[in-house]
């Protein structure tokens, strides 16, 4: 998922003589994701933690001369913009950009947290006009869309509407923070969207008046997790996590608003935002129940034969994924398959076919991505089963967050060829790092590409439960296969 070489990102924004903001905070985040940290200062500020005093402007020359000097020697794989403080800076920077090709976010920073302006009236027609059209994401907070847009944006209803008016002028995709709009429950919430595609991030509300550089940090996260080789969707994840840790761990230290924290990778699934495809509801979500302890050897086969073979071995949780059967052969393996469960006491789920677990009362489901977008699983969540969600990446851990599910699958930790997948292998330090955030709040699955020989650097790493598909019913002796790999999970309890 990282670059092999070290990657380089620019800012383009203005300097905070009070450290919280701006240049300051844009390095401080990009050393915190191991990204090269480049600056092209656009103007300088006079301010403290209360007031902005002076705005000075960086002249065109010396502009040119910063652009010139990184282009020549240090050039981005991303680039952030941040403050750009007048009319002749914007047509600079936006015809840098005609020949820049790497990815570009822009932080459409208009006033300061203390509240001073910081991008005089008329300048934002040109933004509009040179810099949204080569913007990949264009960030803005609740006022800053309202001057994009030139009208009031009155709650979270009308978010959506307007983050699709901000792109029709333009800018290929736009993430519209809600911090400035009232929490619900208990949560802040964001919006992406590239006028096809869109999804809500929301995260907890952090009681704290330290938000100081809060939007210059979430883009420059942003920017640095691109850099790093993670996709959009992922970087504002990992993004948003950020700055809630930031926000979470952020301190006074003058006498006006604090700067949020930079105290490097986001670590704990209390700042991982649940990520949704509409608005949350009024009212809390509901949690489905736990597996009651790890799930130890999670063994995913095609026939009830091989879960009555697997489960007198002492398997104790096992998945049913059939892909080739329907109607009544169907219903038929289903059937049985809940039946040995029953009879052998066992955590029995099947994948995919979530109405007929329903209708059958069986212990879980276990669905993929593509599955949360048809089934319904407030359905599966009344009936008391037990869910299991496939994830891949920060965006789908995100999203199988905000179903609470019984359990999460992390995977491929390795290439496997049960299943083609789009997605890199994900590997141990990754696999550790999810263990380290998500296993406070949620048993945890490692799948992919495990064998007998991988899987005890796999349960190394503290993940409790590896699922195996290959290794096992393609062993020439399944039963010692089994029998080796639950002494092996015994072991590491």
């Amino acid at each position: 998922m990282a670059s092999r070489k070290r990657p380089i990102a620019w800012s383009i924004a203005g300097s905070d003589s009070g450290g919280g903001a701006g240049i300051q905070a844009d390095l401080a985040t990009f050393h915190d994701f191991g990204v090269h940290g480049c600056t092209v200062i656009s103007a300088i500020t006079a301010q403290n933690s209360f007031a902005v005093g002076h705005v000075s402007v960086t002249p065109r020359r010396t502009l040119a001369a910063q652009i010139n000097a990184l282009d020549s020697d240090l050039q981005a794989d991303v680039i952030k913009l941040g403050m750009l403080a007048s009319e002749d800076v914007v047509v600079m920077v936006g015809k840098y950009l005609e020949t820049f090709s790497g990815f570009v976010v822009c932080d459409p920073v208009m006033v300061s947290t203390s509240g001073g302006e910081l991008m005089p009236r008329g300048v934002c027609d040109v933004l509009i006009d040179k810099i949204l059209p080569r913007a990949d994401l264009i960030t803005p907070n609740l006022s800053e869309a309202e001057t994009l847009l030139n009208r009031t944006i009155e709650s979270l209803e009308d978010v959506e509407r307007a983050a699709a008016d901000i792109v029709a002028l333009g800018a290929r995709s736009v993430m519209l923070t809600g911090g400035h709009l009232s929490a619900r429950n208990d949560e802040r919430h964001d919006y992406w969207t590239d006028g096809e595609e869109g999804f809500w991030l929301s995260g907890a509300n952090i009681y704290t008046l330290n938000t100081h550089g809060t939007g210059c940090t979430l883009s420059s996260a942003i920017a640095a997790a691109v850099a790093r080789g993670y996709g959009l969707p992922d970087a504002m994840v990992i993004a948003k996590a950020y700055v809630s840790q930031g926000l979470r761990m952020s301190v006074r230290l003058g006498s006006g608003p604090g700067p949020v924290g930079h105290i490097g990778w986001p670590q704990r699934v209390a700042d991982l935002p649940s990520l949704s495809r509409r608005l949350p509801s009024l009212g809390q979500r509901p949690r489905f129940a736990s597996c009651d302890g790890e799930l130890g050897l999670y063994p995913v086969v095609d026939s009830a034969k091989w879960i009555a073979r697997l489960l007198a071995c002492g398997v104790k949780t096992i998945q049913l994924r059939v892909k080739e059967l329907s109607g009544d052969a169907l219903l038929h393996e289903v059937r049985e398959a809940i039946a040995l469960g029953r009879q052998h006491q066992a955590r029995v789920f099947i994948n995919d076919y979530w109405q007929l677990a329903v209708s059958e009362g069986a212990y879980g489901v276990h669905l993929g991505q593509e599955d949360l977008d048809t089934a319904d699983i407030a359905a599966i969540a009344d009936a008391g089963l037990r869910l299991g969600v496939s994830t891949h990446t920060y965006y789908e851990v995100a999203r199988a967050h905000s179903i609470r599910p019984s359990y999460i699958a992390i995977g491929p930790v390795y290439f496997t060829s049960s299943k083609q997948m789009p997605w890199t292998p994900q590997g141990l330090p990754q696999l550790r790092r999810w263990v380290g955030m998500l296993s406070s709040e949620y048993t945890l699955t490692a799948i992919g590409g495990i064998d007998v020989k991988r899987a005890k650097d796999v349960l190394t790493t503290g993940v409790g439960s590896v699922a195996m598909i290959s290794a096992i019913t393609q062993a020439e002796n399944p039963e010692a296969v089994v029998a080796e790999l639950l002494s092996l999970h015994e072991q590491t309890k």
